[in-house]
């Protein structure tokens, strides 16, 4: 998982679970998704990258570069 892009279905930022969707296993998967920057603020559409996954379904992230 980690590495992994996906999109930002559900805003992600301070106190809030957000959502993204991961390609895995064939398809694409909702995660729950947390900021690694406490403070940031992931608006829906963003392309992020998956740093930190947590068996089952929560996934820390970060806006990918390109």
């Amino acid at each position: 998982m980690v590495g992994k892009q996906g999109r930002v279905t559900g805003r992600i930022g301070p106190g809030l679970v957000g959502e993204v969707m991961i390609p895995v296993r064939g398809g694409v998967e909702a995660f729950y998704a947390h900021p690694t920057v406490a403070d940031e603020e992931i608006p829906v559409g963003t392309i992020v990258v998956v740093v930190e996954y947590f068996p089952p379904r929560t996934v820390y992230v970060a806006r990918a570069l390109a």
